[in-house]
């Protein structure tokens, strides 16, 4: 069959219409949790002047970033589980690669820029407002994005140069994943694969290594506080961070950096879970949400609104 495709179906997670049903509230929940959340920390930080610094800028731009990752794959998803509408367009399937690539290498760069921000903050205090001032905290940014556009156009590129037997074509997957796209063409892939590997095992692996040394610094630096207060107070900054940083990388270093990733599809599909919704979801309540800051600014603002505790 030469006819090119036209659509693909979506086939990750079919079970019986009750266990559809759960799945679709699952995933609508926890997309409204993230949106309010995140939505919640980019207004508590606008509004309070005194978390206009560095790593709450980070942590904004953050927010906004996971808000934009997850509507990608999160709403399309609750739609399939409830409605059955299993299909997307060929178009459609290569604009959700795209920005989810976009979005994903670029939340790989934020976190390494906000972990030189705390390695910045906590090993050079006293050069911390000189070196990481604003115009560097925009760089920062703007080249996450670039960086993110690069790469979603290398993978969006030459996945969908391969060759898909038509008219309809399965995808072992709930959204347009790469390594998912791959496994559905009729085409060798053994040139993608490695082109994959290659690209995002880089900036995986380069990301997390900035962030590995950053915070090996940090503990090195903590330790030799001689102070026990002082130690504590280091390592409460940076703790979130550390979690959420080993739950993002951990997953995406299985689904991308490694041999063989396109090979497992039950693996993928929950593991995808993690990285598409419940880590966007959670990094508002691990990064910032138990810091005193921002719950002191979070009181102020409601007793201005004539709530009182």
């Amino acid at each position: 069959n030469h006819t090119k495709v036209t659509e693909f179906i979506l086939t990750g997670f079919k079970s019986h219409p009750g266990s559809q049903l759960l799945l679709s509230l699952l995933f609508s929940t926890m997309y409204i949790i993230t949106v309010v959340a995140n939505a919640l920390m980019i207004l508590i930080i606008q509004m309070d002047s005194k978390l206009h610094t560095p790593m709450y800028f980070f942590l904004e731009n953050l927010s906004i970033l996971d808000i934009c990752y997850s509507s990608v794959i999160t709403p399309k998803a609750a739609l399939t589980f409830s409605a059955g509408r299993r299909s997307i367009s060929y178009n459609g399937c290569a604009s959700q690669m795209f920005f989810f690539s976009l979005f994903g290498t670029t939340e790989a760069f934020f976190l390494a820029a906000m972990a030189y921000d705390r390695f910045t903050a906590i090993c050079n205090p006293l050069l911390y407002q000189t070196i990481m001032n604003k115009r560097l905290c925009v760089l920062m940014v703007v080249g996450s994005y670039l960086s993110g556009c690069i790469n979603c156009t290398i993978q969006t590129g030459f996945t969908f140069s391969l060759y898909f037997c038509g008219p309809t074509k399965e995808i072992s997957h709930f959204f347009c994943d790469v390594p998912a796209v791959m496994r559905a063409s009729c085409s060798d892939t053994t040139i993608n694969e490695i082109i994959m590997l290659a690209v995002c095992g880089s900036i995986i692996v380069g990301t997390a290594l900035v962030v590995f040394i950053s915070y090996m610094c940090i503990i090195i630096v903590i330790v030799q506080m001689p102070s026990a207060e002082s130690r504590h107070k280091a390592f409460s900054t940076c703790s979130s961070h550390m979690l959420a940083v080993s739950m993002f990388f951990g997953t995406v270093f299985f689904m991308y950096a490694q041999p063989g990733a396109t090979a497992s599809p039950d693996k993928s599909n929950t593991i995808s879970i993690l990285y598409t919704t419940v880590i966007p979801m959670l990094n508002p309540f691990i990064y910032t949400f138990q810091s005193r800051e921002v719950k002191g600014s979070l009181k102020k603002q409601l007793k201005t609104k004539g709530f009182y505790f």
